[in-house]
């Protein structure tokens, strides 16, 4: 397994600067990040799958060292497939710890060749959350410290539709 790459998986939906940040640090660990996003039935998703795949790369597409993959089930079962050994976490605080926590001791029984590695967010991303930012949309709040504009840009799209 590569030792160059890190999976960072989650439902990017929506993607929040706090995402950002936590891509562009990881790849000061990591050669390449492939951000997985994860297929996830019984979740109902703001934007479809299609749509959170295009902002991802819309928002990095200068950058080779990021891949962008949807994937369904096991983060270890994809971590295999990619031939990665690293899975890439972001802790904002000790809730995200114990949950976070879980889901690594469970991939390590699993598969216990694949590390997860956990990153604090910088401190204006610390209370970010993609639900947190789901209920500002709802609320018709302002999400300009919050996500980049190309998710500002599918919200009013959708909004409007």
């Amino acid at each position: 397994m590569n030792r160059d790459i890190a999976i960072l998986p989650g439902s990017f939906d929506p993607l929040t600067l706090g995402h950002v940040d936590l891509i562009n640090r990881g790849l000061k660990l990591f050669n390449t990040i492939i951000i997985g996003i994860g297929v996830n039935s019984k979740k109902n998703y703001m934007f479809d799958i299609d749509t959170r795949k295009r902002i991802l790369e819309s928002i990095f597409d200068n950058n080779t060292n990021i891949i962008v993959k949807s994937y369904k089930g096991l983060t270890v079962d994809f971590c295999k497939k990619e031939n990665c050994k690293y899975i890439l976490r972001g802790l904002r605080s000790s809730i995200d710890f114990e949950y976070e926590q879980s889901i690594a001791s469970t991939n390590q029984e699993i598969d216990d060749s694949i590390e997860t590695i956990f990153l604090m967010p910088k401190k204006e991303h610390r209370f970010t959350s993609s639900t947190i930012v789901k209920e500002i949309i709802k609320n018709n709040g302002k999400l300009t410290k919050f996500v980049p504009n190309l998710v500002i840009q599918e919200v009013k799209k959708k909004m409007f539709d």
